[in-house]
Formats: C-alpha cells, sequence, structure tokens
C-alpha cells in the first residue's frame, strides 16, 4: 500500500525552504501531493495555475532523484479535508522557528480532531533555508531586491513577471 503524503501551501513564490521540505519529505512517502492553497479572501500574487505549473517543473528533480511521485493539486478549503480526498496518511508541515511551531501544533491537534486518522509530521527547517519565507520573498523583489539566493531561478522569472503587471 502506497504511502501518501500531502503538503499544504501557498507557494506564492516556491522557495528553497520549500524544496528542502518537499525533498526531505520524500524519505518518508511513496506519493507526495503538493496542496496549492487558493484562497478566495487572499490576494495571491502569482496566479495558481502558474504556481502548480511552477511547482511542477521545480519538483521534477526531487521527484527523479527519489523515485517518489509528486503530484501537484490545488485546494480551497481545509487541508485536512483535501489531504482526506488525496488518501493522504499524513500531514506534512516545515517549522522554521518557535512561531511557527506553536500555530502548527495548535493546528494539527485541530486537523487531528476532524480527522484522526490523518497525522501530522514536522519537519524542521535546514539552517540554510531558516529565513526563507514567501511574504519576505515578495516584500524584498518588490522593493528592487536580489532574490536569487531564496527563490529557484524558474521562480524568479514568474516573479518579475508578477510584479511588471500595473496592479503590483
Amino acid at each position: 500500500m502506497a504511502r501518501t503524503g500531502f503538503y499544504p501551501g501557498s507557494f506564492d513564490p516556491v522557495t528553497y525552504g520549500h524544496l528542502d521540505i518537499i525533498a526531505r519529505a520524500a524519505r518518508f512517502v511513496d506519493r507526495l501531493v503538493l496542496g496549492v492553497g487558493v484562497h478566495h479572501g487572499k490576494q495571491a500574487l502569482i496566479a495558481a495555475e502558474t504556481r502548480m505549473s511552477l511547482l511542477d517543473t521545480v519538483t521534477r528533480p526531487i521527484a527523479a532523484h527519489t523515485g517518489v511521485v509528486i503530484e501537484v493539486a490545488s485546494f480551497d478549503g481545509l487541508a485536512v479535508d483535501a489531504a482526506r480526498r488525496h488518501r493522504a496518511g499524513l500531514i506534512v508541515r516545515g517549522l522554521r522557528d518557535a512561531t511557527d511551531f506553536d500555530y502548527e501544533v495548535q493546528m494539527s491537534q485541530m486537523n487531528g480532531a476532524m480527522a484522526p486518522d490523518i497525522e501530522t509530521v514536522f519537519l524542521a527547517a535546514s539552517p540554510a533555508t531558516r529565513m526563507i519565507a514567501s511574504s519576505l520573498v515578495k516584500q524584498i523583489a518588490r522593493m528592487g531586491g536580489d532574490i536569487t539566493l531564496f527563490i529557484p531561478k524558474e521562480a524568479q522569472a514568474v516573479m518579475a513577471e508578477a510584479l511588471a503587471k500595473p496592479s503590483h
């Protein structure tokens, strides 16, 4: 029976921190579904379809190296419900610091109450990626800063295009 994990996030944009968690989560599962959150109340910089395509592109080397099937899907609602729809036995979450930990533990306990059959697994961010947050990457990019240390080149091109649009 295949072990399936579900890694939810906005991935707006996908960062090296996300890729670190994806590569490490791939060691524990046979199939990893990357859930791109599409929340109508939030305004993403990058369109959901573009984020999904970008994730598919930048995770292909991880899938090839690990032999894990990596799928990208969007979801609009509770992550635990999306995990259930994809038949995932675990939800993967990355932790950068104590603030992340407090929030994520509370969320995992709520998810556990709603879906006791789905476990949440926390992976601590690697030291090299611990400081990376998509929100900070966007802020740096909007102010003309260099984001090449934080996101893959494919994501840099998408960010540049998104920021060039008049509404951003």
